[in-house]
């Protein structure tokens, strides 16, 4: 009725105007699904975590209907980063060994943190590109994180996880290709608002737990969000490096890399998650072996290799150039002179 509707562009990839509020059956299936499930007084941070919530739903679903700008979005955002930083106490403490640091001063530590959390809001607002891409990766490592915290007993964060993904999963029903519906950025940066919570806790108690220790966490955690966080990095770099804005709209992502290849949405969807997947088991491998600096550089080496091999072989356009009226004539008379008919073939 109110034509509320994600209009395609010379930019994005579908053809049909289609609903882009699928964030709010997101945020209404998570916010309803903790305040059900969360047993009272467990985990009284929650409360910030809901409120940083409730600031992101609302400028997302403003974005979604009258489209702010980029320095309004990264205020919000900001001020969502301050309530879980300040009065939620997610804040990354230590380096856990990369770059040979440990404990941080604490000036150090909080612009590290809001980093962190500003560029992983961003990346799934990012790789909400194509139908279920997203959507699976948040399933990913939504699920992952709530396994570990169920192993660990931290069960406040494994149903702030699990409230993510089963939100998350029947999403998809509706936005699995082709989709019907799209999550917008009212569900992308939620999505993200909840990732950076999940990562930085994931992080911090994997460093503290004796029941199942993480060696490099940190690099498992980094792992886990590859995808999106690698390809946020390196448009955002190619942005500034074009001295361009580096939330300006362009179509150099990787889903439109591979879609430049021919892929359909269900095949990037699946190639991209099991690729993160393959990421996953050899952070979790090297980081036994080799450490959390090394096995960092080198998932950021492979994933930044193989983005750059896949844009190096992607099929090129190719240009014609029209032939003036004077060269069709003369190519139509060359046709004509390459028969000569004489009297008995035409008998």
């Amino acid at each position: 009725m109110k034509k509320l509707f994600d209009v395609p562009d010379a930019r994005k990839v579908h053809i049909n105007p289609i609903p882009s509020l699928g964030g709010l059956g997101i945020f209404a299936g998570f916010i309803l699904a903790i305040l059900i499930s969360l047993p009272p007084g467990s985990a009284p941070e929650f409360q910030y975590y809901i409120a940083a919530a409730f600031i992101i739903f609302f400028l997302g679903i403003k974005d979604d209907i009258l489209v702010i700008s980029p320095v309004k979005k990264f205020i919000g955002q900001l001020l969502a980063a301050f309530i879980i930083v300040y009065k939620g106490g997610v804040q990354i403490k230590s380096m856990h060994g990369f770059l040979g640091v440990y404990d941080m001063p604490e000036m150090f530590s909080l612009a590290l943190t809001y980093f962190t959390i500003i560029v992983i809001i961003n990346s799934f607002n990012l790789i909400d590109g194509i139908d279920g891409l997203a959507g699976s990766l948040a399933v990913l490592a939504a699920s992952l994180f709530g396994l570990y915290f169920i192993a660990v007993e931290q069960t406040s964060y494994a149903i702030l996880s699990f409230a993510l993904s089963g939100s998350m999963l029947a999403f998809l029903i509706f936005n699995f290709s082709p989709a019907r519906i799209f999550m917008g950025d009212t569900g992308s940066l939620l999505t993200g608002l909840v990732a950076a919570i999940l990562v930085i806790k994931f992080i911090n108690v994997s460093d503290q737990s004796s029941a199942l220790p993480v060696p490099a966490a940190p690099a498992v955690g980094f792992s886990i969000l590859i995808i999106p966080l690698v390809d946020t990095l390196r448009v955002f770099s190619v942005r500034m490096l074009h001295r361009r804005s580096p939330f300006s709209p362009d179509r150099n992502h990787v889903h439109h890399l591979l879609l430049d290849y021919g892929m359909t949405h269900r095949t990037i969807t699946l190639v991209l998650v099991s690729l993160n997947i393959v990421f996953i088991m050899i952070a979790t491998f090297l980081g036994q072996l080799i450490g959390c600096t090394a096995t960092i550089c080198t998932m950021i080496a492979l994933a930044y290799g193989s983005f750059s091999i896949a844009w190096y072989y992607k099929p090129r356009p190719r240009f014609f150039v029209a032939k003036t009226k004077e060269q069709e004539e003369a190519t139509l008379i060359a046709k004509r002179s390459l028969f000569t008919f004489t009297k008995e073939k035409l008998q």
